[in-house]
C-alpha cells in the first residue's frame, strides 16, 4: 500500500522534473538571444545569408522564455500541492512530452527558410517540425493536469503532512493554483474551437493571429492566476501567516475565473468576427484587474501590520527575496494596469503595457524559485551568489518598470510602435527621453535576467543552504 509521504515524494519528483525543464527552457532561451547578437557582428554577420534567421531566432527566444518557461514552472507548482492519491501514469510523465516538444521546438528553428510568424500571444514558425513541437508541448502540458489530486482540496492531515516539506503551499495559494489548472484546461478548449472555426483561404500570418488569439488570452489569465498564489507563497512562508484566508481565496479566485468559462463560446461565429476580437479584449480588460487589485491590498495591509508589529524591519522589504519579489512584481502588475489603462493608438504604450505585465509574473516566479531550490536540494554554489539571489528579483524588476516607463512616456508624445533605426529618427526631446529611460530599464533588467540565468545554471544538487531566515 502506498502511504501518504510517497505519495508526496513522488509527487515532489515530478514536480522537480518540470522545474528543470523550466529552467532548461530559460537557458536555450538565452542562446537564442545570444545568436541574434553575435550574428549581427562583424565577422560573423557575413555568415547569415538567411534573412528570416533573425525572426526565427526571436520566435524560439519568446516561445522559450514565455510560454515553455512559464507553464513548466507553473506545473512544477502544480505539483507541490499536498494530496492523498497517487499521481496517475499519465500526469506523472507528461513531462517527457513535453520535453520532446520542446526538442522538436528547438529542431524546427534551425530549418532555413521557414517562416516565422510574429502573432500575438504565441508566435510560431510555420512548418511541419516546429508546429508538431508546439502541439505535442501542449499536449504533454495537458496530459499532466489529468491529476485528479490537483483538485481535491486537502484535508488537515494532508495539511500537516504538507508542512514537512522546505516549501509549502499555503492553503489560499493552493486555490490559486487550483483555478490556474482549470483555467489552463480552459485555454486548452479554446484553442480547439478556434481551430475549428478558423477561414479559409486568409494569409499565413492572419491565419496563426487569429488562431491564437483567443486561447492566448486565456492563457494570460493562468499566468496572473499563477502570479497571485505566488504572492501568497512568498508572504506566508515571510509573515508567518497567510494575508488571506483560504475561503475569502477560494471566492475571490472563483470571481475571477467564472467569466471566463464563455471563451469557448466567443468562437462559435468564427475567430473573423469582431465578437471573438473584441470579446476576449473585454475579458482581459475587465475579467482581471479588480480581483487582482483585492487580492494586492490584502497583502499589502498584512505586510504594512507585519512592519508595525516588528515581525518585518524595513532593511527586510529589500533585502528579503521573498518581501522584495512580491513588491516588484505588484510594482510591474500596476504599471501594466494603469498602462493599459490609457492606451490609444498603435505606439509604444502597447509594448510597455505587456513588458510590464509579463514582467511582474516573471518576477514574481524569479523570487519563488529560490523557495523551490531550498525544496529540492538545490545549492547555490557560492555566497557571493546567495546575496545576488537576495537582491535579483528587486533589480530585475526596477529595470523593467523604468523600460516599461520609458516607452509609456515615448508612446504618450507621439512614438509609433514598431518602428526602428531610421524610422524612429525623426521625433521630439520627449520621445528621446523616453526611449533613453527605455534604454536604461532594458539594460538593467538583462542585468537582473543574466544574474538569474547564472545562478540558475550554476546551482547543483545536493544539500542547500538558507538564503534567508524568518526573522
Amino acid at each position: 500500500m502506498t502511504t501518504h509521504s510517497q505519495v508526496q515524494n513522488a509527487a515532489t519528483d515530478t514536480a522537480r522534473s518540470w522545474l528543470v525543464l523550466a529552467m532548461a527552457s530559460l537557458i536555450f532561451a538565452g542562446l537564442f538571444a545570444l545568436a541574434v547578437l553575435i550574428a549581427r557582428m562583424p565577422p560573423f554577420d557575413s555568415l547569415v545569408t538567411d534573412p528570416l534567421f533573425f525572426k526565427r531566432c526571436l520566435v524560439a527566444h519568446v516561445n522559450l522564455a514565455l510560454v515553455v518557461f512559464m507553464y513548466t514552472f507553473i506545473n512544477a507548482l502544480l505539483f507541490l500541492l499536498p494530496g492523498r492519491n497517487p499521481s496517475n501514469l499519465v500526469a506523472r510523465n507528461a513531462v517527457y512530452l513535453t520535453g520532446f516538444g520542446l526538442l522538436l521546438m528547438l529542431a524546427g528553428s534551425a530549418v532555413p527558410d521557414a517562416t516565422p510568424v510574429l502573432a500575438n500571444y504565441v508566435p510560431t514558425i510555420d512548418h511541419g517540425l516546429f508546429q508538431s513541437g508546439q502541439v505535442i508541448f501542449g499536449l504533454g502540458i495537458f496530459a499532466s493536469l489529468l491529476d485528479r489530486r490537483l483538485y481535491s482540496r486537502h484535508s488537515d492531515a494532508d495539511s500537516q503532512a504538507h508542512s514537512a516539506l522546505p516549501c509549502e503551499i499555503p492553503p489560499a495559494a493552493a486555490a490559486g493554483l487550483r483555478a490556474a489548472a482549470i483555467t489552463l484546461i480552459l485555454a486548452g478548449v479554446t484553442f480547439v474551437c478556434s481551430w475549428l472555426r478558423q477561414p479559409q483561404g486568409v494569409a499565413v500570418p492572419v491565419y496563426y493571429e487569429l488562431l491564437s488569439w483567443g486561447g492566448g488570452h486565456v492563457l494570460a489569465l493562468v499566468c496572473v492566476l499563477a502570479m497571485i498564489s505566488v504572492w501568497l507563497i512568498l508572504l506566508t512562508q515571510s509573515l508567518g501567516e497567510s494575508p488571506v484566508s483560504e475561503q475569502t481565496a477560494i471566492l475571490l479566485f472563483g470571481c475571477m475565473v467564472l467569466p471566463w468559462f464563455i471563451a469557448p463560446f466567443l468562437t462559435l461565429n468564427g475567430t473573423w468576427t469582431s465578437n471573438y476580437r473584441t470579446g476576449f479584449t473585454d475579458l482581459m480588460r475587465w475579467g482581471i484587474f479588480p480581483v487582482v487589485t483585492i487580492f494586492f491590498i490584502m497583502c499589502a495591509s498584512s505586510l504594512v501590520r507585519a512592519t508595525k508589529d516588528k515581525r518585518v524591519t524595513p532593511l527586510q522589504l529589500i533585502t528579503d527575496v521573498r518581501i522584495s519579489g512580491f513588491l516588484a512584481s505588484s510594482l510591474l502588475t500596476f504599471v501594466g494596469f494603469t498602462i493599459g489603462a490609457t492606451i490609444s493608438g498603435s505606439n509604444t504604450m502597447i509594448p510597455a503595457h505587456y513588458h510590464a505585465s509579463l514582467g511582474g509574473i516573471t518576477v514574481a516566479f524569479m523570487a519563488v524559485t529560490y523557495m523551490l531550490f531550498e525544496a529540492f536540494g538545490v545549492s547555490i554554489r557560492s555566497n557571493l551568489l546567495k546575496l545576488v539571489a537576495a537582491w535579483q528579483p528587486a533589480l530585475y524588476g526596477v529595470g523593467m518598470a523604468m523600460f516599461a516607463a520609458g516607452f509609456m512616456w515615448a508612446g504618450a508624445n507621439g512614438m509609433g510602435r514598431k518602428l526602428y533605426g531610421a524610422e524612429q529618427a525623426s521625433r521630439g526631446l520627449a520621445e528621446t527621453l523616453g526611449l533613453g529611460i527605455m534604454g536604461v530599464g532594458g539594460l538593467i533588467s538583462i542585468l537582473g535576467g543574466l544574474l538569474y540565468l547564472t545562478i540558475v545554471s550554476t546551482a547543483r544538487w545536493g544539500k542547500s543552504g538558507v538564503l534567508y531566515e524568518n526573522q
